[in-house]
């Protein structure tokens, strides 16, 4: 299986996205404001262009660990990567994974199913990094529940775009 980076590039846009709505002061912006402590005199002189720039290449990031949650068909891959003749297509275990794959290759391959893999990855793993760092910061349920959803939002959707087109 290869890797589409031109999917996973388009899944690195939805935390931006979402990011514009979810934040916004009529959503939870406002909110979060608050929850996180920002004076809104010391955002004023943000580097907006490093800020996108940089969660742009960290949602490329996320997408591509993403893409191992919700495609299946890469599992199959990683436990056959060190046989003997995987590389040689008249080998035996490559004809075996080729027959497989065409098989299989388009099982649980659905936005359906990738947003459900996006919102169980944001659960597990948005939800314990941003929960730990809140306590040790002192934040509060609120400051979590935000963020968390924005990630489990963002993962769902990101998860949905890569199983369906990756």
């Amino acid at each position: 299986m290869h890797v589409n980076f031109i999917v996973l590039l388009v899944a690195a846009f939805v935390p931006l996205l979402i990011g514009f709505i979810w934040y916004n002061k009529n959503i939870f912006g406002t909110s979060w404001i608050k929850a996180a402590g920002i004076d809104e005199e010391k955002s004023k002189g943000a580097n907006m262009i490093l800020i996108f720039g940089l969660t742009y290449l960290f949602s490329f990031f996320s997408a591509f660990a993403i893409q191992f949650m919700v495609v299946h068909q890469y599992a199959v891959y990683s436990v056959l990567a060190n046989e003997p003749g995987i590389k040689d297509s008249n080998s035996g275990i490559a004809i075996y994974l080729k027959d497989f794959m065409e098989k299989y290759g388009h099982n649980f391959r659905t936005f359906k199913h990738g947003v459900l893999h996006g919102t169980m990855g944001g659960l597990t793993l948005a939800l314990p990094i941003i929960g730990i760092n809140a306590l040790f910061e002192r934040r509060g349920f609120k400051y979590i529940a935000i963020n968390v959803g924005y990630w489990v939002v963002s993962m769902a959707i990101m998860g949905g775009i890569i199983c369906q087109f990756a």
